[in-house]
């Protein structure tokens, strides 16, 4: 971080875990208070950065980076994307972004500091503006990195912005909204009143906090692998982009198991959840029902008979 505080345009702010920042925590008004070309590092996948800052209403082009952890390799081919999948609708398309790009790097990327210092030179060249924001989420971090040691630096020169404030741990699903068709099933699935919908409803997670820690029952039964858990071990919940490029998810190299079970492994963790706050299992009970389906299956109730019935009269 210290070769950075030398470079012309370029601020530094450090702030705590992204992931455990509430909307109004210092940390975070500080990024919403970014207009200009942002850069973000953090001990995250790329696609867990985004869709964090995004729920918490800092929003803005994608931003393309060159920097890739080790195991981000893309497995799936694009050439496979079915032309069913290419024609849904997903919530991004329907949104407008500002124009101002957020580039998102993991430093998982790299063990030493100047991959991260060149590449935020890079970006601050190809944006050409006065100002690009760096942000580097510094809780938890793993030892022996360079830009962590740097983050403490006791040298002369101008200090970073620094956050100080140690939010509590927290667990809660994220939405990838370029992934997400608002097909509801996560709301269907869930029990634990975490989903909603806003105004135009459209899917949102509504109460982060009511969700059971360790528990990613919703991101299985997510058709679009578009629920993110950030902390979950399993890189394919976690938003690793394993997935991206195509929406023909393979359940039995994303989660380990065949792809049958994925549903009843789901299940299982939903009632454990359940058990340990005193309420009854449901199992295969509920199902996924699916909201969309529902409205196109109405049945007719007697008033639609009886106006069938007149309009077949000759008078």
């Amino acid at each position: 971080m210290a070769g950075l505080l030398t470079e012309p345009g370029i601020d530094v702010t450090v702030i705590p875990n992204l992931y455990d920042l509430r909307r109004d925590d210092t940390g975070m008004l500080c990024l919403e208070g970014v207009s200009g070309h942002m850069v973000v590092l953090a001990w995250l996948y790329p696609r867990a950065i985004r869709w964090i800052l995004d729920r918490n209403g800092i929003h803005g082009q994608e931003g393309t980076t060159l920097l890739e952890a080790d195991d981000a390799e893309d497995e799936w081919d694009e050439a496979d994307s079915s032309e069913e999948a290419e024609a849904k609708q997903r919530v991004l398309d329907d949104r407008t972004m500002p124009d101002r790009r957020i580039y998102c790097v993991d430093l998982r990327a790299g063990d030493t500091s100047s991959p991260f210092l060149e590449e935020v030179k890079r970006i601050a060249v190809e944006c050409s503006t006065q100002v690009v924001k760096l942000s580097e989420s510094i809780g938890d971090s793993p030892s022996g990195t360079g830009l962590k040691a740097a983050s403490g630096s006791d040298s002369e020169m101008d200090a970073p912005t620094r956050i100080d404030e140690q939010p509590d741990r927290r667990w809660y699903p994220v939405i990838d909204y370029s992934r997400c068709t608002n097909c509801m099933e996560c709301i269907d699935f869930c029990l634990f009143g975490v989903y909603g919908v806003d105004n135009v409803e459209t899917i949102l997670v509504e109460q982060p906090d009511n969700c059971r820690k360790g528990c990613p029952a919703c991101s299985r039964v997510c058709p679009e692998n578009a629920i993110i858990f950030p902390q979950h071990k399993t890189p394919a919940i976690a938003g690793s982009p394993e997935a991206v490029g195509t929406l023909k998810i393979d359940l039995s190299k994303l989660f380990g198991q065949p792809e049958e079970d994925a549903l009843h492994a789901a299940v299982r963790e939903r009632d454990e959840q359940l058990v340990m706050v005193g309420r009854q299992t449901v199992g295969m009970t509920t199902g996924i029902p699916k909201r969309q389906d529902e409205t196109k299956t109405d049945t007719k109730d007697d008033l639609d008979d009886l106006i069938d019935e007149v309009d077949s009269m000759e008078f």
